[in-house]
């Protein structure tokens, strides 16, 4: 063995070298050099006369031949630098256009790369988990050769499997929410990523279902570009709505409904005599008014900006400053901008200090104002209040300038109302199932919401698909506004609602892979471009 001056120095044999970093390649040790940190070793290619990469007639004639270099796995701690020697040969086909190819040395060297194969598989699996920057960084670590652009380059697209895939999943995911879409295709049968989809349009879909002929059973959420791809490219398949998306329509509609009848409990909730009265009396405070702040004012101004278009017949926003997607919600809304922000208001749920709103409003009346905010945080402790004496002061400082929110009545929220219809009876606790029959009392709009999302729940959670005819006819019939709506989305997806029911297939393995998604565009810290990503959910188990 010899050192980078050329002398002999004592070390590692070059029979062990070439059996510790080339088992079974056909090479021979030269010369290893050894220094600090860098291990060169010099070998010779020994293998038979390769084959013409385009023609692929073995070559006989040699030539010329040159020394390459390429980076090996380190050592130990060294770097280990490969200089290997091989051949150039001609082609002696006259047919052929290439005149001389050199020679690759299986499971060491390869066209166009600058390290081993066995390092590049490493930096490959490397880049796979990690990426490009961090990737990178752990490669310095390792004290491996290796620049985010090299190890992104090592990752290639996988090939479509050439079996028939009987059970095809779709569902979307975001690259960016709220602007672009993605699709990801899922081998239900044996939960496995199948391809990518750079967009969610129908014709996308279509086009990948017809190079990839043989679906017979598509799951699938309840988007339209996806019923209209599978109408177009395989009409012969059978379309399944996944169950879970079903119930989530579902709990939409209600809560939609709950939200629209709200003024019935709020109506139920004043016509109620008041039991209980607070100590001192409650008297007169200034009346109440939203703040003015700066969210506040741009939100008056926007919703005054979106009716003044509207008035001039505007159908869709005429500058970057009032976008669609601001100026519709804008121009649904038929109550004034005053009214919606103060329902906002009330649809906030209360804090700690809620229910010693009225003792601190009452002591403010009785003494004009003219009290602490110490004095009556030790009070309302006293009673039982467990939050911090800031948030005493902050209300006593709305209501001197008469901006703090009036009293509440108990109401609970259209969410909250939803969650005890959608859930099963006999989870809910007394109180709940209580305050339940007070707010079907209160609304009968509410009312048959609930027993019709109820039966609409048994049927979908006991698979009773010949029940659903009937069920969207008496949806149809007297159901509020939202559940119309719903009960029509059904009759228009009709067969796939009733294949979801009773058959076993649902999208559980694509909404699985979707997260898996959201985590490696996490990893990624969401500035993938669409290859890469592509490249990572395909390639990870």
């Amino acid at each position: 063995m010899r050192d980078r001056f050329g002398r002999v120095c004592p070390g590692i044999a070059i029979e062990t070298v070439e059996a510790v970093l080339f088992p079974g390649i056909d090479v021979r040790v030269e010369r290893v050099s050894d220094s600090s940190d860098v291990l060169v070793v010099e070998v010779v290619s020994t293998a038979r006369p390769d084959r013409c990469p385009d023609c692929r007639k073995q070559a006989r004639r040699i030539h010329s031949t040159y020394q390459r270099a390429l980076d090996e796995k380190p050592l130990g701690p060294r770097r280990v630098i490969v200089r290997l020697r091989v051949r150039r040969y001609f082609c002696d086909r006259k047919s052929c256009s290439r005149t001389t190819f050199v020679e690759q040395v299986p499971g060491l060297s390869a066209r166009y790369r600058p390290s081993s194969t066995g390092l590049a598989g490493w930096l490959r699996s490397i880049a796979i988990e990690l990426g490009g920057r961090p990737a990178a960084r752990l490669c310095r670590r390792l004290r491996l050769t290796a620049g985010r652009t090299r190890l992104l380059m090592l990752l290639t697209v996988p090939a479509v499997p050439d079996r028939v895939l009987r059970a095809l999943g779709a569902d979307e995911f975001a690259f960016r929410k709220g602007c672009t879409y993605g699709t990801v295709l899922v081998d239900v049968e044996v939960g496995r990523v199948v391809d990518v989809l750079p967009d969610r349009t129908s014709e996308t879909f279509a086009a990948w279902l017809t190079e990839q002929p043989g679906a017979e059973i598509i799951c699938r959420d309840r988007a339209t570009a996806c019923t209209k791809a599978v109408k177009e490219a395989a009409p012969h398949a059978l379309e399944v709505a996944d169950r879970w998306h079903l119930l989530q329509n579902l709990t939409a509609a209600v809560e939609k409904a709950c939200h629209q009848h709200r003024d019935c409990l709020r109506k139920r909730a004043e016509e109620e005599p008041v039991t209980e009265v607070p100590e001192p009396p409650l008297m007169q405070l200034p009346p109440a008014e939203l703040p003015r702040t700066q969210i506040i004012e741009r939100t008056c101004h926007r919703y005054e900006d979106v009716h003044r278009l509207l008035e001039r017949r505007w159908t869709s926003a005429p500058s970057p400053a009032v976008s669609t997607s601001t100026a519709r919600p804008c121009a649904a809304s038929a109550t004034s901008t005053s009214t919606s922000l103060a329902s906002a208001r009330e649809r906030r749920p209360g804090g700690v200090l809620e229910p010693f709103k009225a003792y601190l409003n009452a002591r403010f009346s009785e003494a004009q104002g003219q009290v602490s905010g110490t004095q009556l945080f030790l009070e309302i402790q006293a009673r039982g209040y467990r939050g911090s004496r800031q948030v005493v002061r902050k209300h006593l400082v709305a209501l001197r300038a008469g901006t703090a929110e009036p009293i509440r009545a108990d109401i609970p929220s259209p969410r909250k109302i939803t969650s005890w219809i959608m859930r099963p009876r006999e989870t809910l606790t007394d109180s709940q199932d209580e305050r339940l029959l007070q707010v079907r009392l209160a609304c009968p709009d509410i009312t048959r919401a609930c027993d019709l999302a109820r039966a609409f729940a048994d049927l979908v959670r006991h698979q009773r698909g010949y029940l659903l005819l009937e069920w969207i006819r008496q949806a149809e019939q007297d159901a509020p506004k939202p559940m119309k709506g719903f009960a029509g989305s059904l009759r228009q997806d009709l067969d796939a609602v009733t294949a979801g029911l009773p058959l076993s297939w649902s999208s559980g393995a694509v909404e699985g892979r979707v997260n898996r998604v959201k985590t490696i565009k996490r990893a990624m810290y969401g500035r993938a471009s669409f290859r890469l990503l592509r490249i990572r959910i395909l390639t990870r188990p």
